[in-house]
């Protein structure tokens, strides 16, 4: 974070509601990878289920369009490329103020 100079904050304790979006994930996780991976796969090693892990959170955030407030049926990578370019346009005009 300090390299990008971002600030990091923190939510409160016991707080959901303060963290929707990564509570919403985290359900998301559970019922679309984890409930799923466990009833077809019997896992040998952690390195395994990474593997899948890793080929699942590539496609929800390259493939698997998201209904959310900001996502709008785009793909997360979608809707954040869409975002830099906005960021970009807001930042080239205090550029010429």
């Amino acid at each position: 974070l300090a390299l990008n100079d971002i600030e990091h904050t923190k939510t409160r304790a016991r707080h959901p509601q303060t963290n929707g979006i990564c509570e919403r994930f985290h359900k998301t996780l559970l019922q679309e990878f984890y409930q799923v991976a466990f009833r077809k796969k019997l896992y040998l090693s952690v390195d395994e289920l990474q593997a899948d892990l890793d080929a699942w959170i590539e496609h929800y955030n390259q493939e698997r369009t998201h209904q959310g407030k900001m996502c709008c049926g785009r793909t997360p990578l979608q809707t954040l490329h869409a975002g830099k370019e906005v960021w970009n346009q807001k930042v080239g005009q205090l550029n010429l103020i």
